[in-house]
């Protein structure tokens, strides 16, 4: 009777064992299953998209930490965009005291470029460089229009950061770079660009009211000189391949 009981309590350990390695099994299963879930949630939001062109949604002073900071903060924006895999630069010109002046235009490819909405900017340098400022066109990467005198938002925000004429090229006359986007404390600024080509009260009979990348001299390059005329610090980016 004993060797009996004994083999009757070893099946049902054995039992016991079978039941928990299989539920052991099943949630780790589960587990695996959630975790591939995950992976291609990730992957899927992740996934490069065709932007190639933008208005920073995030705003600064003049000091960008010199060329390569602003070509970093074009990056890392368009990486949370989904957009990281191309390789991104500023559109920014500089002086480079010492060596070849660098132009704006030549930093950024060769096109096209489009938006964060999918539509085409402009197919090449030449097309890009002829356009006048559009509210629709030039958004950040967020696909969010920049305010300025089109919606007459109560704080104008249109002016963009370029250093450069309309042609693309740097502009030093009566203005600065900021130190090569160094300085934030000069005066006076840089010259900027009006994201929704108009002046005020929507005028547009002027070509520095139209001009996206080449309009006027900001008032400084502190945040709140840049603000003065209507600027928040932002600065365009173009994908170069």
């Amino acid at each position: 009777m004993i060797k009996n009981n004994v083999s009757i309590v070893t099946l049902a350990q054995r039992s016991r064992a079978i039941v928990a390695c299989a539920v052991a099994v099943c949630s780790l299963c589960a587990c695996s299953s959630d975790d591939d879930a995950s992976e291609d949630s990730t992957t899927e939001a992740l996934e490069p998209s065709n932007l190639s062109f933008f208005v920073t949604s995030s705003t600064h002073d003049g000091d960008l930490g010199g060329l390569a900071g602003a070509d970093q903060i074009c990056q890392d924006l368009a990486r949370g965009a989904g957009a990281g895999d191309k390789s991104w630069a500023a559109y920014l010109s500089a002086e480079n005291p010492g060596g070849e002046p660098v132009h704006a235009r030549t930093r950024i490819g060769e096109g096209p470029w489009y938006n964060a909405k999918g539509a085409l900017i402009a197919e090449d340098l030449s097309t890009l460089h002829a356009l006048s400022g559009d509210p629709e066109r030039f958004i950040t990467e967020k696909s969010e229009q920049v305010d300025g005198q089109w919606n007459s938002a109560p704080v104008n925000e249109h002016d963009i950061m370029t250093g450069s004429g309309p042609d693309g090229m740097l502009m030093l006359d009566m203005t600065t770079t900021c130190e090569d986007w160094t300085s934030n404390t000069l005066t006076p600024g840089p010259q900027v660009g009006h994201t929704d080509g108009m002046g005020p009260n929507m005028d547009t009979s002027m070509a520095r009211f139209t001009s996206w990348n080449g309009g006027h001299a900001a008032q400084g390059c502190s945040a709140s000189d840049l603000a003065a005329r209507g600027g928040a610090g932002r600065f365009y980016c173009f994908a170069t391949d």
